[in-house]
């Protein structure tokens, strides 16, 4: 029993394992179908990106404060007398009344009978009609808002549309069309955001700038770019002092503001240079200096008084600056003081180079037109001039610029010439002019520097050196001098349809 019980006993216990084992294994086994049907995926992929600017915080602040402007005006409809099909309407007045050419004409293009015409009794004053649509900003909470001139101009109602879609009527308070601005107001009880002009002075090449506007009538649209010139000219006014910038601005866009990133305004964009009709990364925008100045006078005035000198000017050209001993072309040359001008009153004469006014230097004759128009009518200011071969201080008290230039008569006809005498140093052939002042040109050599200079027959020499000329020895008297004095060039002054220019002519010193 005692042995039988035994062999029981390790039965027992190697069933009890085999078991166990099977248990194991089965939990195994079954662990691994299941991590088969749910394998663990990899995660996503992220890159860490680099900080970079957002313009974001710039918008959401300033978008509120841009409008479009929308423009109606009175046109007049275009008569359709005589054009429909060609036919002109008195060819149907002999017709009979009821013939059917004329009733088509008279029901369906307004001739014949017109008084009978129904809708003849229904024609009113013409109703204002879109003609244009910019953009505009608001300067104050009281409802003032900036534009440009050219999208007012000849509008009778103006309407303005804030950037959640309401839209409210405006009145110009004024305009400005030597700089392109307007001002708006709307009356309202609503306090509106507004932005601030930046000092542009700060502003460099290079520096962000984030446009807002409405490009062509979509609504509210931002663009961002950068600064990339100052100073540019582009033949639109006499002021031009452009901000150029690359942010993509379009039709539309006029009028709207140009900001920095601390929600400024810096510009105002007002023109794009466009060859192919589309945006080539190339806008110009007011500077805020000038746009802050012309419309605190619109608002005050509705107009802006501007300072006048009086004077026809042009650039002082290296060899206009090398004829005069000037150490740099810097600087406007006085063509010609107006009669009953400031200048003219001031002692300010035709060859006087003005370099300085009240200490600030001028770097071009559309500087010195910028820094006189920024003074007020009646300022006196000290200018610097070049006279002589000298610097000399005059004194001048501006007047008002003028409404419109004034145009001096131009005689037309050419002198007539007794005698010639030719300049061949020039390259010129000249006559004493009718009355004695002055040589006439009768022929210029096209090989020449003068006419290189444009120069051409019919063009009266006042002056060389600012000094008179009547002869020609008169002008060979001023070339020896220059040339004795080590210059390689004369400034002669021409006079043509009654305005004076100077142009430096080469002395042929071999």
């Amino acid at each position: 029993m005692t042995s039988i019980s035994h062999v029981v006993s390790r039965r027992s216990r190697s069933l009890a394992a085999a078991a166990a084992s099977l248990a194991i294994a089965g939990a195994v086994g079954f662990t691994a179908v299941t991590a088969g049907t749910a394998p663990v995926l990899a995660e996503a992929v992220r890159v860490e990106a680099p900080q970079v600017p957002s313009f974001a915080d710039v918008v959401s602040n300033v978008t509120p404060a841009v409008v479009s402007v929308r423009v109606k005006a009175k046109v007049e409809q275009t008569s359709d007398r005589g054009q429909s099909f060609g036919f002109p309407e008195e060819g149907f007045g002999n017709l009979p009344p009821d013939h059917p050419m004329r009733r088509f004409f008279r029901e369906f293009r307004g001739f014949g009978d017109r008084d009978s015409h129904p809708r003849a009794e229904r024609r009113g004053p013409a109703k204002p009609r879109p003609v244009a649509q910019g953009s505009g900003f608001f300067i104050s909470e009281d409802g003032y808002l900036v534009t440009n001139n050219h999208v007012v101009d000849n509008g009778t109602e103006f309407t303005i549309v804030t950037n959640d879609g309401k839209e409210l009527d405006a009145k110009l308070v004024g305009k400005d069309e030597r700089t392109d601005l307007a001002v708006l107001k709307v009356d309202s009880d609503t306090k509106f955001t507004y932005v601030d002009f930046a000092d542009d002075s700060n502003v460099r090449v290079g520096d962000w700038v984030v446009a807002v506007g409405n490009p062509f009538g979509l609504g509210g649209t931002v663009t961002a770019g950068i600064v990339s010139a100052r100073g540019r000219d582009i033949g639109a006014g006499p002021y031009d002092d452009f901000i150029q910038i690359d942010a993509a601005v379009n039709r539309g866009n006029s009028g709207g503001p140009a900001f920095n990133l601390s929600g400024q305004v810096v510009g105002i964009n007002t023109a794009i240079f466009s060859p192919s009709g589309g945006n080539v990364g190339i806008a110009f925008a007011i500077p805020a200096s000038t746009a802050k100045q012309v419309v605190e006078g619109l608002i005050k005035d509705g107009s802006v008084s501007r300072g006048w000198l009086g004077v026809e000017i042009q650039p002082v050209t290296k060899e206009i600056a090398e004829s005069l001993g000037l150490q740099s072309d810097k600087g406007a040359i006085v063509a010609n003081a107006q009669d009953d001008s400031p200048a003219k009153k001031a002692g300010i004469v035709s060859g006087d180079v003005i370099t300085q006014v009240n200490g600030k230097d001028v770097s071009s004759s559309r500087d010195l037109a910028r820094v006189i128009a920024g003074y007020a009518p009646g300022t006196t200011v000290d200018m610097n001039v070049w006279r002589n071969g000298k610097a000399e201080t005059v004194k001048v008290e501006l007047g008002a610029l003028p409404g419109a230039d004034k145009q001096a008569s131009a005689d037309n006809s050419a002198p007539s010439a007794s005698s010639s005498d030719t300049l061949a140093d020039l390259g010129l052939t000249v006559t004493t002019a009718d009355d004695g002042k002055g040589l006439v040109v009768t022929d210029v050599d096209p090989d020449s520097d003068a006419a290189d200079r444009g120069i051409r027959t019919g063009d009266v020499i006042t002056a060389v050196n600012s000094e008179d000329v009547t002869s020609v020895k008169d002008v060979t008297d001023a070339m020896d001098k220059a040339a004795k004095a080590g210059r390689k060039s004369v400034l002669v002054q021409i006079s043509r349809d009654s305005a004076n220019r100077f142009v430096a002519l080469p002395i042929n010193q071999g």
